[in-house]
């Protein structure tokens, strides 16, 4: 019987680990070379593994939301065809390592047992006293829920072998909570205050059903983005310009040629890599926008590495970044915009391709925003807001004088971070990309 090893792979520079979020298959399951076997997550994208080989589950290592290190097997496959039973192996489990826990009566009471537990300070260990075993994230659910041994012993497993899963112990702590039933441990919690309690409780629970508020729990991407935000107006002092651009003859030159680029290239040619390509141009001119700060030192990026902020369907908000974007044409920066944004919808990005970004570009205009003040992605120095190309009445010159015509007009907003880029310097950098969109060459080819 050929068994193979599947890793978990290398996500990254500085990542070492990474969080199981969810298995897309079974012991038991045929799967083939290529196919997605696992969701993982780290701190910075959410991406999945895909098998190696065709063959059959034989072994999954780890459970949902276990967090395995770099190179750990997280599951075996068998090359040699179904010869496994269905169920669910585990090659580790966890044991309670505070000894305190041994001297404790496998005959006591088992109320009492977990009573002794909390007092202590000691988690649940990795079975019940009936033998039921609990993996680590059914603990951790059962000790945030504050429930007895003799409630988790009581239920009825559907995992392999009566195993309780985390569907099991959310199911019965959800019939719990609506029929009213508390455990020995939240009854003798209440106490004096129980009556103070149940009418704070009453209070909450008429305000949610009366259609007052919702109460939504942020998702982990959620708690990042808002962990970044913060850290980054914590770190650097933002200060905001905005230039007013007319863009007319990229609009015109864009429409004219979008058509042809896409039978030509086989790509979509949007707004999106042209305002990349006005950017890089200037942070050649501003080598000083493309740096870092480290303490006291500035930190000069040799590489212009281009992050595009893309709204994915869930809400949230993920930067791929273009790596040595300053070494591709118009084309080249074209097919990496859609390939990028089209695996980062569809949550195929790999972890290094959000990393290592030197400037960052986003854009309002998606939503039809005029303009906007963002946020600086750290450990950068500025970032670009896009606002929406609008047709507006302007003064132009021309050979007999002034005239007003009908523009393509747009704001651009540059947040940088004054510890390093001084007015003068943000301003004359954002000005240089507007000089580049403004004074398009119309008649280039691609």
């Amino acid at each position: 019987m050929a068994k193979v090893e599947i890793l978990l792979p290398a996500m990254g520079e500085g990542i070492i680990e990474a969080t199981i979020t969810k298995w897309l298959v079974e012991v038991g399951d045929k799967i083939e070379e290529g196919q997605s076997i696992v969701e993982v997550a780290t701190d910075k994208v959410d991406s999945e593994i895909p098998s190696p080989e065709d063959g059959v589950i034989d072994k999954l290592l780890f459970d949902e939301n276990d967090i395995p290190k770099i190179g750990d097997t997280i599951a075996i496959i068998n090359t040699n065809g179904i010869d496994t039973e269905k169920g669910y192996t585990k090659n580790k489990e966890v044991i309670n390592d505070n000894k305190e826990s041994e001297k404790i009566p496998k005959t006591e009471d088992p109320v009492t047992y977990k009573t002794k537990i909390s007092d202590q300070n000691i988690i649940i260990g990795s079975k019940t006293p009936g033998g039921k075993f609990l993996s680590p994230l059914v603990r951790k659910i059962a000790e945030e829920e504050n429930l007895s041994l003799t409630e988790i012993d009581g239920l009825n497993g559907s995992g392999n072998t009566g195993r309780i899963t985390k569907k099991d112990i959310l199911s019965y702590i959800n019939t719990r909570t609506n029929s009213g039933v508390q455990s020995p441990t939240q009854q003798q919690a209440q106490g004096d205050n129980s009556l103070q309690s149940e009418r704070e409780s009453r209070i909450s629970n008429d305000q949610l059903y009366n259609g007052k508020y919702e109460i939504v729990k942020m998702d982990r991407m959620r708690k990042l983005i808002a962990e970044h935000m913060v850290q980054s107006k914590q770190i650097s002092p933002h200060v905001t310009s905005f230039i007013e651009t007319d863009v007319t003859n990229l609009v015109n030159w864009r429409n004219k040629n979008k058509v042809k680029f896409l039978e030509k290239e086989n790509t979509r040619l949007t707004f999106t890599p042209l305002f990349i390509e006005a950017v890089v141009k200037a942070l050649k001119d501003f080598p000083m926008i493309n740096v870092s700060v480290d303490g006291d030192k500035i930190i000069k990026k040799k590489n212009i590495n281009i992050g595009v902020a893309t709204a994915l369907p869930s809400g949230n908000l993920i930067v791929p970044v273009i790596k040595d974007t300053d070494r591709l044409n118009l084309i080249g920066i074209a097919d990496k915009v859609n390939d990028l944004a089209s695996r980062a919808r569809n949550n195929k990005l790999k972890p290094d391709e959000v990393q290592g970004g030197t400037f960052t570009i986003t854009n309002f205009g998606t939503f039809g925003n005029t303009t906007g003040t963002p946020i600086i992605n750290q450990p950068q120095v500025a970032i670009l807001g896009v606002g929406a190309i609008i047709k507006k009445p302007a003064i132009i010159e021309t050979e007999t004088g002034d005239a007003i015509a009908i523009r393509h007009m747009m704001i651009l907003s540059l947040a940088y971070d004054h510890r390093v880029i001084d007015g003068a310097l943000g301003g004359m950098f954002l000005k240089r990309i507007s000089d580049h969109l403004q004074n398009f060459d119309i008649k280039r080819n691609s």
